[in-house]
This record gives C-alpha cells, structure tokens and sequence, in this order.
C-alpha cells in the first residue's frame, strides 16, 4: 500500500541547484558560441564567397589565395584573422579560397604544389607569385606582406613555413589526387 504522500524527484533543496546549473550551462553555451562554432562558419563563407581564381589573375589587383579545408584545425584557428585581413583589404586585394577536398580546384593545388594547409600564396597585379606561406602565420607577418602587395613594393620571393599545418596526404577516392587529413 502506497502512502498518500507522494515524494517529488527532486526534494525542494535540489530545485534552486538545478536552475542554477542549467542556467550557468546555457549562459556558458550562449558565451563561448563565437569561439566554438565561429571558425567553421567562416571556413564555409570562405568558399562561398571567393573570387574565382581566373577572375582574380586577369582584374590587375594584387591576390591572395589561401588553400584550406574544413576539417583543418590551423585552418580554423586563423579563419577569424583571415576574415579580418579581408574585411580590412578586400577593397584593394583579391581574396580566393580554395578547399584542397574539392576536385575542382586540383590543378590549382599540383600547380601551386601544396602539401600542407593552410597555405597563402601572395600575387601581384600581374599574377606573379610574391611569397608563400604554410601553416599557421603571425598576422603581422601576412599583414606586411599585405601592405607590399598593396603599395606595389617588389621584394624578393619568399616562402615561409611553420610547422603547425595540416598534411595532405593523397586519397584514390577518386581519379585526381583528393585530400585528406593526415
């Protein structure tokens, strides 16, 4: 026989406990949503919203093509400064993104042989080949370049590394080399 005093789940001094930790967890979602989902986001905007490679070799502005994928935790973590670099050049400078997983763009990536990602190749106006950077970059670094290819300063071609990037590895998923986290 059942009394008829039912207990609740929750006694009354757990109530108050459990709003509150919702609440701090929902708060917590709400204010980390920019570093957590950010990234990707701009990764997609990225290839959504390139200049095609083509146009931007032949409209006789300076150029900036970043090779990158998705998946690419470098690439991620410095989607918010790109998306910054361009928001401040986008004016003067081409910028041309393409994902290393979309066939598409496989002559562009034997072409300009990328191995690691991210990778930045800076043009000039006249589609010649200024500098190449693999992997995860200082800002100031990419920004000065900037400033080079901007004011038409001609220096010396360069090509700078840093080992945090990812490898592209080769997938025969399909007939041209496609690319895969390593």
């Amino acid at each position: 026989m059942q009394s008829g005093n039912k207990e609740s789940f929750f006694n009354n001094s757990q109530t108050p406990a459990l709003i509150l930790l919702f609440t701090i967890l929902i708060c917590s979602l709400i204010a980390f949503q920019n570093k957590i989902f950010q990234p990707s986001l701009l990764l997609k905007k990225f290839g959504e919203f390139s200049i095609d490679p083509e146009i931007a070799f032949t409209n006789n502005k300076p150029t900036f093509l970043e090779f990158y994928a998705e998946w690419c935790e470098v690439c991620k973590e410095t989607a918010p400064k790109i998306s910054e670099l361009k928001e401040e050049y986008e004016n003067d400078i081409n910028f041309v993104f393409l994902n290393v997983d979309n066939p598409k763009w496989e002559k562009y990536i034997r072409d300009f042989k990328v191995n690691g990602i991210p990778q930045v190749n800076l043009f000039d106006e006249e589609a010649n080949l200024e500098a190449t950077f693999i992997g995860k970059q200082q800002e100031k670094t990419i920004k000065e370049s900037l400033n080079n290819l901007n004011h038409d300063i001609q220096g010396s071609f360069q090509i700078q590394k840093n080992s945090e990037f990812s490898i592209i590895k080769e997938n025969k998923n399909y007939q041209s080399s496609a690319r895969s986290h390593g």
